[in-house]
């Protein structure tokens, strides 16, 4: 087979993935809840959730990562009947989330790396259950903390030994401290290109000496919680976030970044008085646009690297 992206209705030419929202969530059901603060209210209606999609296409997104993995209530006909009916690529995460949120179904206590690894690049060949439906990327993985317990750790290795076997890019969640250089010395340990993971949660951390570190590395960096907070938009977080990305593309690192907005709560959407899936393009963009980002750069962050990250060999 040619290089593609594999979506939830099949494989397609990478050409056609346009402007990519790489971090998003179109559903969360958290199937073990530790704590009630951890609990995702995401509504189940699929007909609003359609919606606001909708209004993300018709601002001029063509794809959308769901990166809902196994523990957060990943569904993949859900999925399926969210591409049917907003006309978007979609792309599905595989891989497990974090510790506290791991399925007790999953066994990962249990299992070695050779068969977490096994697990995933099942479900890359022959699809989710019997659904048929194959995920395109593996993630989001990541910690709980600033530390990798044991079972993240062997949920890592494994990441990374079926993105080897797959070609399947590793998307992360790394919101803590600089969790997200030992997740990289887990990926590196087990042989896998830095080039094909990409870090999650850069804003959280918006410290530029521990962006080049990761950069430095090969690995690239994701802005992924734009607008997701009321905090995020109006304090000082933001201006910060446009300042080191602006630093960033100046020093040459455009190729190795990317922006989404990783809704994954009602209040995050239109219907709750929040940005839905468009903040990006309606509010972030222009931002960078006014600090003289060229429309060269933010086609790069928004269409190419996508691109680059999802086509499988």
């Amino acid at each position: 087979m040619a290089p593609h992206v594999m979506t939830v209705a099949g494989p397609i030419p990478p050409d056609r993935l346009g402007f990519t929202l790489p971090h998003e969530h179109t559903s969360c059901s958290v199937e073990q809840l530790p704590a009630r603060e951890q609990a995702y209210d995401f509504t189940p209606d699929l007909d609003l959730v359609v919606d606001e999609l909708r209004d993300a296409r018709r601002r001029g997104a063509a794809t959308i990562v769901d990166v809902t993995s196994d523990g957060l209530g990943r569904d993949p006909l859900w999925l399926r009947a969210i591409a049917s009916r907003t006309g978007l690529n979609v792309v599905m995460g595989g891989g497990w989330y974090r510790g506290s949120f791991f399925p007790p179904a999953a066994r990962i206590d249990r299992r070695t790396v050779d068969q977490l690894a096994d697990a995933i690049v099942a479900e890359f060949e022959g699809g989710v259950g019997d659904t048929g439906v194959r995920p395109g990327i593996i993630g989001e993985v990541g910690t709980d903390a600033a530390w990798i317990s044991p079972a993240e750790e062997r949920v890592h290795r494994a990441a990374a030994r079926a993105a080897g076997r797959t070609g399947m890019a590793v998307t992360t969640h790394s919101l803590h401290g600089r969790v997200a250089l030992e997740q990289l010395r887990l990926f590196s340990d087990e042989g896998l290109d830095p080039g094909r993971v990409v870090i999650g949660h850069a804003d959280a951390n918006p410290d530029l000496d521990y962006y080049l570190a990761i950069l430095d590395r090969g690995a690239s960096l994701q802005f992924d919680q734009l607008g997701a907070s009321p905090e995020s938009v109006g304090g000082a977080r933001e201006p910060r976030l446009v300042e080191l990305i602006v630093e960033l593309l100046e020093r040459g690192f455009a190729s190795q970044l990317f922006l989404s907005q990783d809704v994954c709560h009602d209040r995050q959407l239109k219907a709750s008085g929040g940005f839905g899936y468009t903040y990006l393009q309606q509010h972030f963009l222009p931002k960078l646009r006014t600090a003289a980002v060229g429309e060269g750069e933010i086609a790069e962050m928004t269409i190419d690297n996508p691109r680059r990250l999802l086509t499988l060999p």
